[in-house]
């Protein structure tokens, strides 16, 4: 999977997931920017792709936020020209039984998770039609297929990036522009880490492979959407979940 040439915009990517990601598409030979809202973190990536002998550039924003993304891809086009690849990957929880999650854990969730999907994409789009060639990925997750109680407003906002997804790749597939999800499962990250042995145990039991998945796993499956080599494929949901299926 050769991405040289190519820039991508990966938000959320100061940790975790997002990270890998980042590092994955640098590996292949993209120019990659970072996005958090977090300086710190966000510097460290960078730091680490430029390690590498690849360009990249870290600019806060809060991807919920018009203002915020029309000021960040107006950066990356001033430092590069142009996006080819999107990574729509910021997500939070704030999980809690309906009957006490609040107006505020709802919209949070809801505004970081999907519509920031729906801002960015608006926001690069024109140009990669223009250019006639793009990849948006969208980082789901098994909770948006498969629910998960406590989870009520991150479920519903995975669920609304798998639909919008699909929606996406039928609007923009005749301009060479494709449009997939990936949904991890159980991914050993800093959430996961917090859980302990019992908790665990009661997750990898779920897991038909017998263990979490890592950062890693989910970054190759988002390479190679970004790739040529899937140029034939748009408005899939990739399950990287050790054959879990729903849980």
């Amino acid at each position: 999977m050769d991405l040289t040439g190519k820039v991508a915009l990966v938000t959320g990517s100061g940790r975790g997931i997002g990270q890998a990601i980042a590092l994955r598409l640098a590996e292949a030979g993209a120019a990659v920017v970072i996005n958090d809202v977090v300086e710190a973190p966000a510097n460290e990536t960078v730091e680490k792709i430029k390690a590498m002998n690849r360009q990249s550039i870290a600019v806060l924003a809060d991807v919920s936020s018009s203002a915020d993304v029309s000021r960040m891809v107006e950066t990356v086009k001033n430092t590069y020209s142009k996006i080819d690849i999107l990574v729509n990957n910021a997500g939070i929880t704030r999980d809690q039984l309906l009957i006490r999650m609040t107006d505020e854990d709802w919209d949070r969730v809801l505004n970081i998770d999907l519509r920031s999907v729906f801002v960015c994409t608006r926001a690069v789009i024109r140009d990669m039609i223009k250019q006639r060639w793009g990849r948006i990925i969208n980082i789901s997750s098994i909770v948006g297929i498969a629910g998960n109680a406590g989870q009520a407003n991150y479920a519903s906002a995975k669920a609304g990036i798998i639909g919008f997804t699909r929606t996406m790749a039928k609007e923009v597939g005749s301009r060479n522009v494709t449009v997939n999800a990936v949904a991890p499962g159980f991914i050993d990250t800093e959430m996961t880490q917090k859980l302990d042995d019992k908790q665990k145990a009661e997750l990898k039991a779920h897991i038909p492979v017998g263990y979490l998945g890592s950062p890693r796993d989910v970054s190759e499956a988002v390479a190679f959407f970004a790739s040529e080599e899937a140029r034939y494929i748009t408005g899939q949901v990739l399950s990287v979940d050790g054959g879990m299926k729903g849980f």
